[in-house]
């Protein structure tokens, strides 16, 4: 006996429970601000739904961060550093070696320790600000 195509089950989305979202609101933007949602959906990778909803309803001092683009960023930071503990490495070789010939200046002594102490200020506010990025992250 042939099944009909109303007894065959074909599989697809299996009913909501709870949570189905049956309510409509529309809304209306100036050309301004539909471009920036626009741009805003490009940036983040976020449909204008999600963003509107994620936005309306979430906790609105919550930030939206790209999250390729701000690890790009973090990556390209952490290879400025990476250059920038290699200068410091020649120049302390080079410092040692003026040294060993009796040939450096003091102040240029005074001045190395001076840039150095402000980039390790540097990388200690750098790594506070990770530290609090990912608390807001949780």
């Amino acid at each position: 006996m042939p099944l009909m195509k109303a007894q065959l089950k074909l599989g697809g989305r299996p009913p909501m429970a709870d949570g189905k979202r049956s309510k409509k609101i529309d809304v209306r933007f100036t050309e301004e601000e539909y471009r920036m949602i626009l741009l805003w959906e490009e940036t983040l990778g976020i449909n204008k739904t999600d963003l509107i909803r994620g936005r309306v309803l979430q906790k609105t001092k919550e930030v939206i961060v790209n999250a390729k683009a701000l690890i790009e960023e973090i990556d390209a930071i952490g290879t400025e550093l990476g250059r920038c503990g290699n200068n410091i490495n020649q120049l302390a070789r080079h410092a040692n070696t003026l040294n060993k010939a009796g040939r450096l200046n003091p102040s240029v002594i005074n001045e190395f320790n001076r840039l150095f102490t402000d980039y390790l200020k540097r990388i200690e506010t750098l790594e506070t600000t990770f530290r609090k990025l990912i608390r807001i992250a949780r």
